[in-house]
């Protein structure tokens, strides 16, 4: 069963840079296409970024495009967030989540996905 764990997370002033890791168990990682999904208090889980199983295809929502970089070590069984130029409403609990490749009706809806890291904090002071 794969289990997937977040880390990095952290208190950063605006402009600045953190790099999230997600971590995955199992030996099947290589088969999933993976996704960075955030939620802030009081609002729905939204979504960042996903990845394909190779790491040739790349999303991102249009709040993070060209500020977040997805990418992934399939080697090292781990996903990697990449988030430069922090803003304060960046601000939230980031999930890593995984799911099988196949072809999602929507693979931006965080209901596609089958498995859930624990969450790492991100806040950004302004």
């Amino acid at each position: 069963q794969v289990q997937l764990v977040e880390s990095g997370g952290g208190l950063v002033q605006a402009g600045g840079s953190l790099r999230l890791s997600c971590a995955a168990s199992g030996r099947t990682f290589s088969t999933y296409n993976m996704g960075w999904f955030r939620q802030a208090p009081g609002k729905e889980r939204q979504f960042v970024a996903t990845i394909s199983w190779s790491g040739a295809i790349t999303s991102y929502s249009d709040s993070v495009k060209g500020r977040f970089t997805i990418s992934r070590d399939n080697a090292k069984n781990t996903v990697y967030l990449q988030m430069n130029s922090l803003k304060p409403e960046d601000t939230a609990v980031y999930y890593c989540a995984g799911r099988r490749a196949s072809v999602v009706a929507d693979a931006t809806d965080p209901r596609m996905y089958d498995y859930w890291g624990q969450g790492t904090q991100v806040t950004v002071s302004s």
